[in-house]
């Protein structure tokens, strides 16, 4: 990572957008355990593993000042499926600035670079509006295979994995693992200024995914793989078409091989290895064999 000049580590308190999210609320208790000060960002703002509740929505631009009050560090997490996250994005992290915020967090996409659609447009803005700065590009969540997913729905009700990648490989990631890198990119002394990759220890094709999934439940786990146009119209029934568009090329990238890759993003910035899929699964077996 690269060091800057200025090197303070936050003093006021953290803002977590997203608090009660995939990653959002493993870094609320991350950072508490820790003893940071830390708020809880949301449209219904909830204590989150002992972080101070805040209201908070990105379309009501009312809800920024109180949100930022204080703050000298922010996690930023997209509003969901948002195909233009810069719009709301962009002016509040201008008011953050004026606000006295100095570091900010924005999690992205391993497969959105700097100048991308979507966060890729708040990536490239982000060094010219905060001093301090990291953006996480995090891989495929393990967790979709086990949580309030359509992938881990589809496990429990179908064994059946459904996606447009063909072959394609994913070196799939621990929302933990996530989290612990957010937690040091908003706390260590030297702001690190730079994107991270973040992936898995091993880079997995839905096939295996299956193997793996059909070995810790005790019962058989399909992949199907189907075009990008049918994974596109599935999707569409239940997300707006542009965000399923999005999704679905998504797909066809993976299986262009474009996330056929391991980084060693988590073991330099936490020093451990990031978790193992099959080990998050055992793990978390029991979630997907109940009704």
């Amino acid at each position: 990572m690269t060091t800057p000049h200025h090197t303070s580590p936050a003093t006021g308190p953290v803002l977590v957008t997203g608090a009660t999210g995939t990653t959002g609320s493993r870094l609320a208790a991350r950072l508490t355990r820790a003893g940071h000060p830390t708020r809880a960002a949301g449209r219904h703002p909830v204590p989150v593993a002992g972080a101070e509740p805040v209201a908070f929505d990105w379309t009501d631009p009312a809800t920024h000042d109180a949100a930022l009050d204080g703050a000298s560090a922010v996690y930023l997490v997209p509003p969901p499926g948002a195909t233009d996250p810069a719009a709301v994005m962009l002016p509040f992290l201008d008011r953050a600035r004026r606000a006295g915020v100095r570091r900010a967090v924005l999690l992205s996409s391993s497969l959105i670079p700097v100048g991308g659609p979507a966060t890729g447009t708040v990536h490239q803005a982000l060094p010219g509006l905060v001093p301090e700065w990291a953006v996480l590009r995090p891989s495929w969540f393990m967790q979709n295979f086990t949580g309030h997913h359509p992938h881990a729905d589809a496990i429990r009700t179908d064994g059946l994995l459904t996606t447009a990648t063909g072959r394609g490989r994913v070196a799939f990631i621990d929302a933990d693992d996530i989290a612990a890198v957010a937690a040091h990119a908003l706390t260590d002394p030297a702001p690190h200024n730079t994107d991270w990759v973040l992936t898995g220890p091993e880079a997995l094709s839905y096939d295996t995914v299956a193997a793996i999934l059909t070995e810790a439940i005790g019962r058989p786990v399909r992949h199907r793989a189907v075009s990008e146009a049918e994974l596109r119209t599935r999707l569409a029934r239940h997300l707006p078409a542009d965000f399923a568009a999005i999704l679905a090329g998504l797909d066809r990238r993976i299986a262009e091989g474009a996330e056929d890759r391991v980084t060693d993003a988590v073991t330099r910035v936490t020093g451990r290895p990031p978790r193992s899929f099959a080990a998050y699964v055992r793990a978390n077996a029991r979630s997907l064999t109940g009704p």
